[in-house]
């Protein structure tokens, strides 16, 4: 009761607290009662008058123990009780923990992926798959992916994305679990399963755009695209690695059945801790959800039995950007996903565990320089450049490395020499998160999802045809020199098309 005397006090001097940061306020009882011991560190107080001082306000209380936490921008108002520590507590904003959660579930969703492209090496062996069947395999994730991608992209826009991406992973999590079932009944029921399991993680990627969105302020989102999408890419380390190893242990099925149990496992704590908006979280501060609404412009979601505006958002040429940037994107990934192991395996006669290793650790690069490049995005934004030339920067680094580097590995002589080419390759292709992936939200953040879904498609039937092409490809020509030159000009000519068509003001 003392200390909201104390703060009525304060009140009735017509002192008025704006943008205020205080470290700690603690109360401490005299003969004379509470009475506040003022330290001056720093702050920033608005009088009255206008009159703005820096101070940092002290009051402690010993006997009973109340800390008292007061901080603007950022971390909210407190109460702790007990009076043991004296120490600030360190909290992490509820944002980033949801940042985490779906960084955790895109690692599954791509280790789950992975899995099949080292297991279908002893596979192949033991069902004598030429390398143009092989490919064919490969790609029936595809098949599924292709239909869900629009789909799941307009679930999204209308129902948020927790309830889209818990579905998607339980299913993909049960499909995985049931592949090597499939493997050992028919050729055909692992086709099915495959695309079943496609079917299911086409709704990751527009989740994840669309959920973030809603959780970060627009000059934090490519940061937070970095987090999640470092998550995706370290799914191919996880699966690279830890596949072979599970293999030789627990046999074909181990990895498989390790995947899936961390899927249903990730599912209990996204459905307790996770909400669709900021607005609805139980866990998030005033603070924080200031911070969150003052960074972005709500869009608001489709009304029911409302469909996006399809032939609306293909008239426009900065869509078809992002189409044709998806496609090239998709391209290149799946030629270097699918194929590394077979590559290493073939062209310099590694065994599967090396091969496993040699395609792991660009994976691994690949989740830094995709932070690093969501960290540079929105430095140069906060720095007042604008959101179309920063798209643009981003977007040309990840199609020009990529495409130099490709060229370059055509050149290599040891799986060393390749293994630092793909790297390269893949480190400068994650700029695209910071590029074409954020500029869904740019230009349309109302139909975002679907906009995804859209390009998506676009890209997994390129991705299809990479996949399967590359193994006729190396089946013809005995070589992967034709197809790597082949993506690398397409690279080019799809950062020309970018920067021509491209922008970062909103379109729809």
């Amino acid at each position: 009761m003392e200390a909201i005397r104390f703060s009525n006090k304060i009140q009735s001097h017509s002192l008025s607290f704006s943008n205020t940061n205080f470290g700690l306020i603690k109360f401490r009882k005299t003969h004379l009662g509470f009475q506040p011991k003022i330290h001056k560190k720093w702050t920033s107080l608005n009088l009255s008058g206008g009159e703005r001082l820096k101070e940092e306000v002290f009051l402690e209380e010993k006997q009973r123990g109340f800390t008292v936490k007061c901080t603007a921008e950022g971390i909210d108002r407190g109460l702790l009780v007990g009076g043991r520590s004296e120490e600030r507590e360190f909290m992490v904003a509820e944002r980033f923990k949801v940042a985490a959660l779906m960084a955790c579930v895109m690692c599954l969703c791509n280790a789950d992926r992975v899995v099949m492209s080292v297991a279908i090496v002893p596979l192949a062996a033991k069902h004598g798959w030429s390398s143009a069947f092989l490919g064919i395999v490969q790609s029936s994730f595809l098949w599924g992916y292709i239909f869900s991608s629009v789909i799941g992209g307009a679930l999204v826009d209308k129902y948020g994305g927790k309830k889209v991406i818990a579905w998607g992973a339980a299913l993909w999590s049960l499909a995985t679990l049931l592949t090597p079932w499939a493997a050992n009944h028919s050729t055909i029921s692992l086709l099915v399963i495959r695309a079943f399991f496609g079917l299911a993680e086409g709704v990751a990627l527009p989740s994840m755009n669309t959920l973030l969105s809603r959780w970060f302020p627009c000059h934090e989102r490519a940061t937070a695209v970095g987090i999640s999408m470092g998550g995706f890419h370290l799914g191919n380390v996880v699966g690279l690695v830890l596949t072979p190893l599970f293999m030789t242990s627990v046999g074909i099925s181990g990895p498989f059945i390790l995947f899936s149990s961390l899927g249903l496992l990730w599912l209990t704590t996204w459905i307790s801790r996770v909400t669709n908006d900021p607005k609805e979280s139980n866990s998030i501060t005033k603070a924080e959800l200031r911070l969150i609404q003052a960074g972005k412009s709500d869009s608001p979601t489709l009304e029911k039995g409302e469909l996006p505006p399809l032939r609306l958002l293909l008239s426009k040429m900065p869509t078809w950007a992002i189409i044709f940037a998806n496609i090239t994107n998709n391209w290149g990934y799946f030629v270097l996903l699918s194929w590394m192991p077979v590559y290493f395996k073939t062209v310099y006669n590694v065994n599967l565990k090396q091969a496993a290793w040699f395609s792991a650790v660009p994976w691994g690069t690949m989740a830094i320089s995709g932070y690093v490049a969501g960290a540079a995005s929105d430095f140069l934004i906060k720095a007042g450049y604008s959101l179309t030339f920063v798209r643009k920067v981003m977007q040309s680094i990840g199609f020009i490395g990529p495409g130099l580097a490709l060229l370059c590995l055509n050149y290599a002589k040891t799986p060393e020499v390749a293994a630092v080419m793909i790297t390269v390759a893949l480190s400068f292709s994650s700029f695209s998160q910071a590029g074409f992936l954020l500029n869904m939200q740019d230009i349309a953040p109302q139909y975002a999802g679907f906009l995804h879904g859209i390009s998506n498609s676009a890209g997994t039937l390129a991705a299809i045809i990479s996949t399967i092409g590359t193994g006729f490809f190396v089946q013809w020509l005995g070589s992967f020199q034709a197809f790597l030159s082949l993506t690398a000009c397409l690279y080019f000519v799809s950062a020309i098309f970018w920067n021509i068509y491209a922008t970062g003001e909103r379109v729809f």
